[in-house]
């Protein structure tokens, strides 16, 4: 197994994405032309800049005693100034929509950056060829936007409604309206093994599977069980020369090397030769400061 690697987001500028500090169980972030506070776990140390710049948040996200920020319940922002309902944020040429939701999210994730641009330069390599992607619990769509921008065919799978409408918002505001993205609510699991007995294939798989969720249809995900399970059949839908796999994962309970493991098993005796990285993806202070570890994850590339 290679070593960790610690993966930086490239392509934002300090004005559309800055983390600008973080600490005391917090961290404090730019998004366009708005500041928010937002809990972060892992941010355990002091913070560096005085009390009154986290003051002066437009936005600070709180939880009740009891609260749950999973499901939103007994949750809520603090808003110091009226805010849009949406606001745009830009990386690279894609607009994404900013929205303060109930579970302090933003539909924004900045550190996935660093996948959008290790996707990009895999389709662009395959030149002539027509690379199709599957993007499982895809979200408000930026990997999807970033890999049909650089030439890929996508299909996106998310359980939420709610949040494939915003996906689709971010395409029409990335001008990409014309590009073929499906936007599909559906379980993963469930989707997956579907494709395998139509005969779809797919030369990128993409997947950030939560902890715990719920399918479209009310289906129990549990990450230990049903993710080995999902790898499994994914590895039955791969085309004959595969690109490239990336597993993302916010589940504290899970490892870099777990996701490894996983990977190995899934692609051991395919024909294509390929390499797995593992590392964790993290953000960093603004003015080359310290680095907060925000996600976990493992990638296979074709060689």
């Amino acid at each position: 197994m290679p070593h960790i690697t610690v993966s930086l987001p490239e392509g934002w500028t300090p004005e559309d994405y800055s983390l600008l500090d973080s600490g005391e169980g917090y961290k404090l972030e730019r998004f366009g032309g708005v500041t928010l506070a937002r809990p972060d776990p892992q941010a355990i140390w002091p913070r560096r800049l005085p009390q009154s710049v986290w003051d002066a948040a437009d936005a600070t996200f709180s939880r009740e005693a009891g609260g749950d920020e999973a499901t939103g319940r007994g949750t809520h922002w603090n808003v110091q100034r009226t805010l849009p309902e949406a606001w745009p944020v830009h990386w690279r040429d894609l607009t994404l929509l900013a929205r303060l939701t109930p579970f302090k999210h933003t539909g924004i994730f900045p550190e996935q950056a660093a996948h959008w641009d290790w996707l990009a330069v895999r389709i662009q390599a395959a030149g002539a060829r027509q690379v199709r992607m599957l993007n499982l619990f895809g979200y408000t769509g930026a990997a999807s936007l970033a890999a049909a921008r650089a030439g890929a065919q996508v299909t996106h799978v998310d359980a939420s409604l709610k949040v494939l409408e915003w996906g689709k918002e971010n395409q029409t505001a990335s001008g990409l309206a014309d590009k073929p993205i499906r936007w599909l609510a559906d379980d993963a699991l469930k989707f997956v093994r579907r494709e395998a007995r139509r005969g779809s294939q797919y030369d990128l798989i993409v997947m950030d599977p939560p902890a715990f969720g719920r399918g479209a249809k009310g289906e129990v995900w549990k990450f230990e069980t049903s993710l080995p399970a999902l790898l499994a059949e994914c590895r039955a839908i791969l085309t004959e020369r595969p690109l490239g796999i990336v597993i993302n994962s916010y589940s504290i309970r899970a490892s870099a090397l777990l996701l490894g493991n996983l990977l190995e098993t899934m692609m051991a005796g395919h024909r294509v030769r390929g390499t797995i990285g593992i590392g964790e993806l993290a953000l960093q202070e603004a003015g080359g400061g310290r680095l907060l570890s925000t996600a976990i994850y493992a990638r296979w590339a074709s060689t």
